[in-house]
């Protein structure tokens, strides 16, 4: 296993910053993007300092899940989704301690209260204000991520048709704590295959992140911090200029972790490709344009076949589009 790092991520404070840079304080909007941008081409993610979100929300976002994932398996199962790897994800032999529930549109009450009604029999409004009212918050943090980052590398005039090219989901995700005393791994090292994911987490940490020389930083998140992972469709929008890191999640100890991401990625049926002012001689084109739908099914495609190859089930985006 490769050493753990003895560094910290950086540690970057939106809390006064809003989504349009004019409502900002010039100053302050240009030194949280430079380090954005510093934080993404370097380490790929980076921790969100912001007390906007509260913490009267956030430990009820995770009373939530304690509840969500004590129904019964074949109630959790009635979260279905014809996108690939949106619905209910099981413990398997690769992850035995991990399970998940997405929820496609977050920001939409009335898709969270439709999974709410197929999972509790009268519904449950608090689990449904709880997510939409997060999410709008968090997305917005994103949104300001993904438009220093298009500002930083000087394509302002892709700024718009970027912002409006994406869809973002919840995953809200339980890890058991092992049965032995030895650590075992939560989550396989992987990329993501979208464009951004937010993490929060309660008090138990596990999270590592990879950087670029090969080695493991332990991710240690306060109450009010967020972790900002790059996903390798961004990596491929920006034709390498950001880093999108390997990460996983390592469990020890006896207590059980939940983290909820908000994970943005491409629209079906929006052709990615990195902007012409991004390829050239020093930089050859990284990605072959793709849609991002079609990466989810050839990843699931990929992962049904995996049974005695879970590589195979954590292919980066690369192995099926690298130019």
């Amino acid at each position: 296993m490769s050493p753990k790092a003895p560094i910290d991520l950086p540690v970057i404070d939106f809390s006064k910053l809003g989504l349009n840079p004019g409502s900002n304080i010039e100053d302050q909007w240009d030194s949280v993007k430079s380090q954005v941008l510093k934080a993404a081409e370097e380490y790929g993610c980076f921790k969100v300092m912001s007390t906007k979100i509260s913490s009267e929300l956030k430990n009820g976002i995770m009373s939530n899940l304690e509840e969500l994932f004590a129904l019964p398996l074949e109630t959790k199962m009635n979260n279905t989704s014809e996108i690939p790897n949106a619905g209910y994800i099981g413990k398997t032999p690769f992850t035995p301690l991990f399970e998940s529930i997405g929820i496609v549109d977050p920001v939409n009450l009335a898709k969270v209260e439709s999974l709410a009604n197929a999972l509790w029999p009268e519904g449950n409004p608090s689990f449904s204000k709880n997510i939409q009212c997060y999410s709008e918050q968090v997305l917005e943090i994103e949104k300001i991520i993904r438009r220093m980052v298009v500002e930083g590398l000087g394509l302002e005039k892709y700024l718009d048709e970027h912002l409006n090219s994406s869809d973002s989901c919840i995953r809200v995700i339980k890890y058991e704590c092992p049965k032995t005393t030895e650590a075992e791994i939560g989550l396989a090292a992987h990329t993501d295959h979208g464009m951004i994911a937010i993490l929060y987490q309660n008090q138990v940490d596990g999270l590592e992140v990879e950087t670029k020389t090969g080695e493991w930083i332990d991710v240690k998140l306060e109450p009010d911090q967020f972790i900002v992972i790059i996903g390798e469709s961004f990596l491929a929008w920006t034709n390498g200029r950001i880093y999108a890191p390997n990460h996983r999640v390592t469990m020890a100890g006896k207590d059980v972790r939940y983290s909820v991401g908000t994970f943005t990625a491409f629209k079906a049926g929006y052709i990615v490709k990195a902007p012409v002012e991004l390829v050239d001689e020093e930089h050859p084109l990284l990605y072959k344009p793709f849609d991002f739908l079609e990466v989810l099914k050839r990843h699931q495609e990929e992962a049904q076949k995996s049974s005695e190859k879970p590589e195979k089930a954590f292919a980066p985006l690369k192995a099926y589009y690298g130019a």
